[in-house]
């Protein structure tokens, strides 16, 4: 038997990307190497570029209705206390701003949307190789830890920064970017009574802050330049780390908020990218096999455009796939790989422009020892270039073409 296609990875990519595929007529079999879905992780700010590709999944309603607009932010000098406002509505030209939300509840909102069958966990990959098909085109053969194969027409890899797909296709390995990112999710049984806005603070080489999710949960973050290497992965450990050494001149509400935090969201990890100009002229796709998401663009959070333009992958994906089967009745690895091409093309410059705008984004929005680099960052950089940049990540990535036109 031949599977239509593999999805390599249950995370956000791999969900998003099967109901873009379930939505034209798809069934994709996503193979999981966890024993179920991955709930770690404490929160995702998703633009209106996100909003617009749950839209086209038809899974936003889900989410809006629980959490609140954030159309603006305060960023705070931590050097001179100068406090400068941050507007993301007006950026946007909209009106639509950001919500932040709980990874989990964005999980289960694409998974429950799925069959129960299509994910298959604990499916551990060990080799993967291509098989000649029908004389004329390839499929992919996945080879199993436990001994067993599964061939697809088309193999998606949505398994994140360390894929192994990537890897089979000869994408550079991500890298360090020279800091490290601690995260973590704050609750307040009684309500916390903070407003609905993102609160930033930056200093000499530091980045932090905090934004309200619900009426009792908090996402609070703390980027400093640390190597990647031995950091403590127990969550006490990480939180008395950051109380008492690298965030102790903080101001007493962010301490405050750290010091409430539910222990088991707490992690502390090296912020990785892969070069950008690896994506522009790396090789992308073989034949029907591609990646999505961090498997093709791990990117640094300054823009808070890793799971948006991942959502972004999952539905242009699904449109360059259903075009092909619906237009030609079925699943033809020769025709998806033209497919497959077609949705390289859409996505790599893209996915350049936002892994060099993000990593430029923290590198001067954390200052550093350079004069010249504060001086931008603190009287140009937050007043005119966010705005900008705000405004290029607000993209829609269009709509999935609709199934009712297959004859």
């Amino acid at each position: 038997m031949v599977e239509d296609v593999v999805i390599v990875g249950a995370g956000i990519g791999g969900l998003a990307t099967a109901l873009a595929l379930k939505k034209v007529g798809i069934k994709a079999l996503v193979l999981e190497r966890s024993d179920g879905l991955r709930e770690t992780g404490t929160a995702l700010s998703l633009f209106p570029n996100a909003w617009h590709a749950l839209d086209a999944l038809g899974i936003s309603h889900k989410l809006t209705c629980i959490y609140s607009l954030c159309n603006k932010g305060y960023i705070t000098n931590l050097n001179t206390g100068a406090i400068q406002p941050v507007s993301f509505s007006e950026a946007t030209g909209d009106g639509s701003g950001t919500r932040t939300v709980h990874r989990k509840a964005l999980l289960k909102a694409l998974a429950e949307e799925l069959p129960t069958d299509s994910i298959r966990f604990s499916c551990k990959i060990t080799a993967i190789d291509t098989q000649e098909h029908e004389g004329s085109s390839f499929i992919a053969v996945v080879h199993l830890e436990d001994g067993s194969l599964i061939k697809a027409k088309v193999l998606l890899g949505c398994d994140g920064v360390h894929s192994v797909v990537a890897n089979w296709l000869g994408l550079a390995e991500a890298v360090h970017s020279g800091r490290s990112a601690l995260r973590g999710l704050a609750v307040f049984p009684q309500g916390h009574g903070l407003k609905q806005e993102v609160r930033q603070f930056v200093g000499t080489g530091i980045r932090a802050g905090f934004v309200p999710l619900t009426d009792t949960d908090i996402y609070w973050f703390f980027t400093c330049a640390l190597p990647g290497e031995n950091l403590p992965a127990d969550p006490k450990v990480i939180q008395r780390e950051i109380l008492e050494k690298y965030a102790k001149d903080m101001p007493e509400l962010y301490l405050d908020i750290v010091k409430h935090s539910d222990l088991s969201t707490l992690s502390w990890a090296p912020l990785m990218l892969r070069l950008p100009w690896k994506v522009a002229f790396g090789n992308l796709s073989r034949h029907t096999i591609t990646v999505a998401g961090d498997a093709m663009h791990p990117m640094t959070p300054d823009l808070a455009q890793g799971a948006c333009s991942t959502l972004e992958d999952a539905v242009v994906l699904g449109r360059h796939i259903g075009t092909s089967f619906i237009q030609n009745g079925g699943v033809f690895p020769k025709e998806m790989a033209r497919a497959i091409e077609n949705y390289v093309e859409e996505r790599k410059w893209r996915a350049t422009w936002l892994i060099t705008g993000s990593y430029l984004s923290g590198l001067v929005q954390h200052g550093g020892s350079l004069w010249g680099l504060k001086f931008f960052r603190d009287t140009i950089f937050y007043k005119f270039v966010v705005p900008k940049l705000v405004g290029f990540v607000d993209y829609d990535c269009g709509k999935l073409p609709s199934i009712d036109k297959m004859e």
